[in-house]
């Protein structure tokens, strides 16, 4: 039998895999800009059609940029949307600095109170960044150390949280404050896998702003 080129027994080549991650950050205000309405063209096209049927072109016709452009930064919608996995998670640190930990003459019960809701609650328009349909989603990029990484960032701003809350008596130890951000955030993702109503997704979080409350008011 002959080698090489034509051998019956050589297996077809597999396709390349579309790279699934960003291929750069924008730094620039205006690549910031271009970025965001990447992102909001991305969630439009998505919530209105679905995964399946999302292309890279058609995010790039509605959000009005060539599609070289897009292309810098995310070759795949696989791409496209762990960037804006990433963009989500930072716009929760942002809004949790803001919000929660920066604004002064807050009690430690509504600095407590505000973090839930921040976390937990989000508004209307945020709503896709940590829904059904992106969670559905996460297995095509998901990767440990990523995960990982949104944890111990978003521990960190939750121990910042509590580190503002100057009318605490005694401090919790970084390893409960830890504990604690486990315990909610992760009966916010089984609210949002098991599609819980809104009634008992309200219901869940005032529950869950009870006991935490209750349980910082006993480091007095």
């Amino acid at each position: 039998m002959k080698r090489g080129f034509g051998n019956a027994n050589t297996p077809p080549a597999s396709p390349a895999k579309p790279r699934s991650k960003p291929l750069k950050r924008p730094s620039q205000a205006r690549a910031i800009f271009t970025v965001e309405a990447i992102f909001e063209a991305f969630v439009r096209i998505w919530l209105r059609q679905g995964w399946s049927t999302l292309t890279t072109r058609a995010v790039a016709l509605e959000a009005g940029v060539a599609i070289g452009t897009l292309y810098d930064y995310f070759p795949s919608k696989e791409a496209l949307l762990s960037g804006y996995v990433r963009y989500g998670i930072e716009c929760l640190l942002a809004r949790l600095d803001s919000e929660v930990v920066q604004p002064t003459g807050l009690s430690w019960q509504e600095r407590v109170e505000r973090l839930l809701e921040v976390c937990c609650n989000p508004p209307e328009p945020d709503r896709s960044m940590f829904g059904y349909d992106l969670i559905e989603l996460e297995y095509k990029i998901a990767e440990r150390k990523h995960q990982q990484r949104a944890y111990e960032e978003l521990a960190g701003k939750w121990r910042e949280v509590f580190a503002a809350c100057h009318d605490l008596p005694r401090q919790p130890a970084g390893e409960t404050v830890d504990a604690w951000l486990t315990s909610v955030w992760g009966g916010r993702r089984y609210c949002l896998t098991a599609q819980l109503s809104a009634a008992q997704q309200l219901a869940w979080l005032a529950e869950t702003k009870g006991m935490l409350v209750q349980r910082v008011a006993q480091l007095h």
